[in-house]
């Protein structure tokens, strides 16, 4: 049983602006095919589960379904093609997603798309849809409130090639001609067995739980550096995302 891999993984976040700050963390992320999830032994189950609603609307009644209907609603058919999925999985009941990346492929094979979906700490989701190159690369606005240092303007440049043995996405954040935070996620790729879910579990326990509450600790840091809180504008459901 079993299936999909796992990446041992460090996290980094580095703002050069208004103050520089950096934060660096270790986790571990799941690649898998939705369609197919990994089939656990039960006593190992609530150490890792992937639900629909945990992605896009959170009404769909698979992960799959909730990612046709937000392409379909852009005009995108994936008419059968396969879907590999970068995400957090849930343990023991909790998941926080920053980020899950969705690499979507025509029923040849060759690419068609890249769903960056984005988890922020109000619960709020917003997704990008990404026309990346060949290497991964892609650019798209910022419509999405993430951090309350920053508002709800700029770009996001992305490079987010699919994993294979390794794990090498990188997200900036461009500004008035500049790059005032980036994001970078580096692993290395683990089969998807038993032995080393356990493994992994014992040196990151409670990783979601952790993540959820390293973000929020490096918040307060930041706003007892007394850096100015941006307003948080009505977030409005994306179409293709109820």
């Amino acid at each position: 049983m079993v299936s999909g891999a796992l990446y041992p993984c460090t996290i980094t976040h580095v703002r050069t602006a208004p103050r520089r700050y950096a934060l660096r963390h270790r986790t571990y992320l799941w690649l898998i095919d939705p369609d197919r999830p990994p089939r656990l032994p039960a006593v190992l189950r609530p150490l890792a589960r992937f639900d629909a609603r945990d992605h896009f609307g959170g009404t769909a009644p698979t992960v799959r379904a909730g990612l046709e209907r937000f392409l379909t609603a852009r005009g995108i058919d994936l008419a059968g093609g396969s879907v590999t999925m970068l995400t957090q999985a849930r343990v023991f009941g909790h998941v926080f997603n920053p980020l899950t990346v969705y690499w979507c492929h025509r029923p040849d094979g060759s690419p068609l798309c890249v769903v960056a979906e984005v988890h922020n700490t109000y619960g709020e989701r917003h997704c990008y849809l990404l026309r990346a190159d060949p290497d991964g690369r892609a650019v798209t606005g910022k419509d999405f409130y993430v951090s309350p240092f920053f508002p709800v303007d700029g770009a996001y440049r992305m490079r987010l090639p699919e994993p294979d043995r390794r794990l090498n996405l990188t997200v900036h954040l461009e500004r008035e001609q500049a790059r005032p935070f980036t994001a970078t996620v580096r692993g290395t790729r683990r089969p998807g067995t038993p032995g080393q879910l356990l493994r992994l579990f014992l040196r990151h326990p409670f990783s979601t739980v952790v993540v959820s509450a390293a973000i929020r600790l490096h918040g307060v840091r930041l706003f007892l550096r007394r850096l100015p809180v941006q307003p948080r504008p009505r977030h409005r459901t994306q179409e293709g995302m109820q």
